[in-house]
């Protein structure tokens, strides 16, 4: 806890002959963590795959991309025997590509008829209109035929050239079908012309255009009903083979990660070297289990640290109930492997200010609810933490919802004021006066109604901050201290909380309980200190001791807009609308779901992005730096299968 786990060094030595058993056994105790080989020198080479990485990998791509064919998608099934998996895999994968190959060649061939019949159709649209075989277009040695659009009605134009000629004309559409004697067509064609004539190809086919489309429709909504059909057929290949595929894909990562090992270790002519980081406390478990498969064959030696800190694996040793706070560290940087693991500290202070800004019962409740639902319904590594986290960001903005006396914007308790009795939501449930603040003349009370405490809220919170920000310097000497020395640390920071002795001193000087020049002195030994430890830097962010003091003001600011927006959902819905009843109790319901649903959501973004933003830039930058390389052990944890 407020650490990584201690890590080790070792590297493995052995002959080629057990390279493969080396490497089976360092993936399925899953702990080793492998340094990738860059040759350097000439004395090792990078390793070749195993033989069998080529048809693994082949596999593998074709079994994917079946897999995202079908659309396959993690889920919960029964573990599947490994040895029957792979007994079975080439027959079985075989048969559901053939299978699938089949469907998808039927259902590709359908699909393209269905663009023919579409695109046939497009073509014939024009002419539907027009009762002529499509046969009676062409095949004529004295008769030129114009077919198209044209602007407008063109008999009495054609009439004015010849008297020979047929003319069908669909007003709505504009199409025109004209046959005339080729002695007119040159002039035809000038007279078309001048009435915008574009030409349409004529489909080579036979039968009026309406009977075709009529049997266009026909063929396509039966090629519907085969598509459909062959959908619904895919889809039994997918439940049918969806365990296998899931299985089937998690043996050959594992057989594809195993075989392509070589290419992250060192070789020569009989021997390998394995250099990688193992967690301190399974040191020793890694040595047994290697001796006992190998025979003994093999050598594994601690190594002395010497390289630069980012060269070792972080790996989280917090407790349990803390670990989903490790997702909002991941947000930000994973540690490096000498500085303090903040995760526990996240742990206490996120949900701390975010139940401090919220601070509502009714609120609380839907977003836990919320929160619990989606867990249970959403099957997601990567989901599951965020919502672990907002649970407890829940349980603390029910504690202040208690505190604050407040459900959905409406107050627990009635508040006598000087302007009369407000009414709280629970009946004969009085506010009790505490004492009185010694800011602003205001009363502290149980519940707490903030509205009514705002400048003696606004002063606790930047008192809060001042707290926040020297635990941060606090925490920051401590990691100077472990990487750089106590010399180091106490110019870097412990000079900030020098400096800070000395602004309270001259406060306390300038109140006249001591000599101010006590402060001045302590001030110019931090100042210089400062200096020292952080250059110019130092100076320049002296400024910002106060106004990051000053942003801890957001737990009571966005907390007080919070409340102003459910306050006004409720005056708009209750004392405005509610009392003109009938349909505008309706009405006055609906405003009061969509306003409520609304702050709803705005109480997940708003008191999240704050207390958020009070970590990583008014905390962490006190003292975390961040940056480490992520423990990735050499292995695989299953999910479908089993040894």
């Amino acid at each position: 806890m407020l650490k990584p786990k201690s890590m080790t060094r070792a590297v493995i030595v052995g002959h080629k002959e057990v390279m493969d058993e080396t490497v089976e056994t360092l993936h399925d105790i899953n702990i080793f963590h492998i340094e990738e080989y860059n040759e350097e020198d000439s004395t090792f080479k990078i390793g070749k795959p195993f033989e069998n990485a080529g048809d693994v990998s082949k596999k593998l791509v074709q079994l994917r991309s079946i897999s995202s064919f079908l659309g396959i998608k993690p889920k919960e099934v029964p573990k599947q025997d490994t040895k029957v998996l792979w007994a079975e895999l080439d027959e079985k994968l075989a048969l559901l590509e053939s299978e699938l190959d089949k469907k998808t060649e039927e259902k590709n061939s359908y699909e393209t008829r269905l663009k023919e019949l579409d695109s046939l159709q497009k073509e014939l649209e024009p002419f539907v209109s027009i009762p002529i075989d499509l046969k009676n277009y062409r095949g004529y040695e004295n008769v030129s035929v114009f077919t198209g659009t044209v602007k407008g009605d063109i008999s009495s134009d054609i009439s004015a050239i010849t008297n020979d000629y047929e003319l069908e004309f669909d007003p709505d559409r504009l199409t025109i079908a004209l046959f005339v004697r080729k002695d007119n067509e040159e002039i035809v064609a000038e007279m078309l012309a001048d009435n915008e004539f574009r030409e349409i190809r004529v489909p080579n086919m036979e039968g009026t255009p309406s009977e075709i489309i009529a049997n266009v429709e026909s063929e396509r909504n039966t090629i519907k009903e085969k598509i459909s059909s062959l959908e619904k057929s895919i889809s039994d290949i997918k439940e049918r083979y969806s365990d296998f595929i899931l299985a089937s894909d998690e043996i050959l990562s594992i057989e594809s990660q195993k075989s392509e090992a070589p290419l992250r270790i060192a070789t020569s002519e009989h021997t390998f070297v394995i250099d990688g980081w193992v967690p301190s406390d399974e040191y020793n478990k890694l040595t047994r289990k290697l001796e006992s498969s190998t025979n003994g064959r093999v050598f594994v030696s601690k190594q002395e640290v010497v390289e630069e800190e980012e060269e070792v694996p972080v790996k989280y040793d917090n407790p349990k109930v803390t670990k989903p706070f490790e997702a909002i560290m991941n947000l930000y940087a994973r540690p490096k492997y000498k500085e303090i693991d903040p995760t526990v500290l996240i742990f206490v202070f996120f949900p701390l200010f975010y139940g401090m800004i919220l601070g509502d019962i009714g609120y609380a409740l839907i977003l836990l609810g919320l929160a619990l639902g989606i867990k249970k319904m959403v099957n997601s590594d990567a989901i599951k933490p965020l919502m672990n986290v907002l649970i407890y960001c829940q349980i603390s903005t029910l504690i202040f919802g208690i505190l604050y006396g407040e459900f959905l914007g409406f107050p627990l308790a009635s508040l006598h004021t000087e302007h009369g009795i407000e009414a709280g939501l629970i009946a004969g449930f009085e506010t009790i006066n505490l004492f009185a603040s010694p800011i602003g003349g205001e009363m502290v009370t149980f519940p707490i109604h903030r509205t009514h405490l705002s400048m003696t809220l606004i002063v606790l919170t930047v008192l809060i901050g001042i707290a926040h920000i020297n635990f941060g310097y606090i925490l920051g000497f401590i990691n100077m201290r472990r990487m750089h020395g106590f010399k180091h640390a106490m110019l870097e920071k412990g000079s900030w909380l020098v400096v800070e002795v000395g602004i309270a001193l001259i406060v306390l000087g300038y109140l006249k309980y001591i000599n101010i020049a006590i402060g001045i002195l302590v001030f110019l030994i931090g100042f210089v200190m400062l200096v020292k430890g952080e250059g110019i830097k130092g100076p320049i962010e002296l400024p910002s001791l106060l106004s990051n003091s000053l942003s801890y003001t957001r737990l009571i600011a966005v907390g007080l807009s919070s409340i102003y927006i459910a306050s006004t959902v409720n005056l708009i819905a209750f004392e405005m609308i509610w009392p003109q009843g009938g349909i505008a109790a309706v009405f006055a319901i609906f405003v009061f779901i969509f306003g409520h649903t609304l702050n709803t959501a705005l109480s997940i973004i708003a008191p999240g992005l704050h207390a958020l933003r009070l970590q990583y830039v008014e905390f962490f930058t006190k003292f975390y730096e961040g940056g480490g390389k992520e423990y990735s052990p050499f292995g695989y944890i299953r999910k479908y299968t089993e040894e």
